[in-house]
């Protein structure tokens, strides 16, 4: 009887792994599945906008200097890119961007004129609203004005003493 009843039990036990092992692979593929359906996720069709370089760097530069600059993007989307406004973080940031669609493969430009009137370090931001998947793109600008130099003083003419006549 002991045989039989170990053998049973052994029996029950395989059963118990080969039901667990199916579990543990049904929940593996499961897994796999989702990373799948998520990395199809990053190749969505429409519109897609790539910058040769969301930031520019505006560097050290004098006061009332040119503070026009300008990010060129493409849309490596399959269908035509619109962007509905461009918003600068603060008034002294002036974004101009295009204002018709922009065909797949085509290039477009948003300017972006910040105030050299104001001096010290910034960084600013210009957040635009489109038609991609993303909705917002947020580009920065960042630099350096320094203070104007102060003009020499004229010299001043000598004063006259009272007892000097002309």
């Amino acid at each position: 009887m002991q045989t039989i009843n170990c053998y049973i039990c052994g029996s029950y036990l395989r059963t118990i792994r080969k039901n667990t092992m199916k579990k543990v692979l049904l929940t593996l593929g499961l897994i796999a599945a989702c990373f799948g359906l998520y990395a199809q996720d990053a190749t969505e069709s429409g519109p897609q906008m790539k910058f040769e370089t969301p930031v520019i760097d505006y560097g050290t530069i004098e006061h009332k200097a040119d503070g026009q600059r300008e990010f060129v993007f493409t849309n490596t989307g399959d269908a035509p890119l619109i962007i509905s406004n461009a918003r600068g973080s603060c008034g002294c940031t002036v974004p101009t961007w295009p204002k018709e669609p922009i065909a797949p493969g085509a290039t477009g430009k948003i300017g972006v004129k910040y105030d050299t009137n104001r001096i010290g370090k910034f960084t600013k931001t210009i957040t635009l609203t489109t038609n991609t998947v993303q909705k917002n793109k947020i580009l920065t600008i960042k630099g350096e004005i320094l203070k104007p130099a102060e003009a020499p003083h004229a010299p001043s003419k000598p004063k006259k003493s009272p007892i000097e006549v002309n």
